[in-house]
């Protein structure tokens, strides 16, 4: 039954981890992280990200420009950078670390403390990765809601809002945490499961030819 238990909670980390990973690199490069709408020109609806700009018009099509340089940007985008960077890497080595320590996967089956290592490691690398991207998101999205209420902007100048990758970056954190979790969980459960003790055998009595003991030599019959 605890065999049984380890194997799912690892495969619902597993999947979790790679559900959230996939979702962090989509929210590291779409230009989806900010939305602003005119009110002077509605048929564009402008979008940013943390490497481009991009207008997208009525008629469908859409211009995107790249941020020039790195060192103009505002602070939260440089981090934000840095941080989803370091996540999509602590992603991806999560999946190679935790992958062959899956009671599934056939690989260091004669080596249980080795896969146990393994998995640890792997759900740890992908807390990690949950814990930097929900860093740089929940940063910017708080920069936005000050810009939003920023009473010394007049009313007249529109005002940045989030974007989709801001809400999918939130679920790409919270999947990735949670999956390194219960990977976690399932290798020190792993580690605390004691075998159960041996049974004790007593060793068969000796028997003589005729099938009864070995009588005991005694004093008397012993010739000096």
């Amino acid at each position: 039954m605890a065999g049984s238990w380890r194997a799912r909670a690892q495969a619902g980390g597993m999947l979790l981890a790679l559900l959230g990973w996939v979702s962090s690199c989509v929210t590291t490069f779409v230009p989806l992280w900010k939305s602003l709408n005119l009110d002077l020109n509605e048929l564009e609806v402008w979008t940013m990200g943390l490497w481009q700009v991009c207008i997208a018009r009525e008629e469908g099509a859409v211009e995107c420009r790249a941020h020039g340089s790195f060192l103009a940007l505002p602070p939260e985008l440089r981090v934000s950078r840095l941080l989803m960077c370091l996540s999509n890497g602590l992603g991806l080595l999560g999946c190679l670390l935790a992958a062959p320590g899956l009671e599934s996967w056939r690989a260091c089956e004669d080596k249980p403390g080795l896969k146990r290592r393994l998995l640890l490691a792997g759900g740890a690398a992908f807390g990690t990765a949950g814990m930097a991207t929900l860093a740089p998101v929940s940063w910017v999205a708080y920069n936005t809601v000050l810009d939003f209420w920023d009473d010394t902007v007049p009313d007249i100048v529109p005002r940045w809002e989030f974007g989709e990758a801001t809400f999918l970056g939130w679920f790409a954190g919270a999947f990735l945490a949670a999956g390194g979790l219960l990977l976690a969980c399932s290798a020190c459960s792993t580690r605390t499961a004691t075998p159960p003790a041996p049974t004790c055998r007593q060793p068969p009595a000796t028997r003589g030819p005729a099938g009864g003991h070995h009588p005991h030599p005694k004093n008397t019959d012993l010739v000096i």
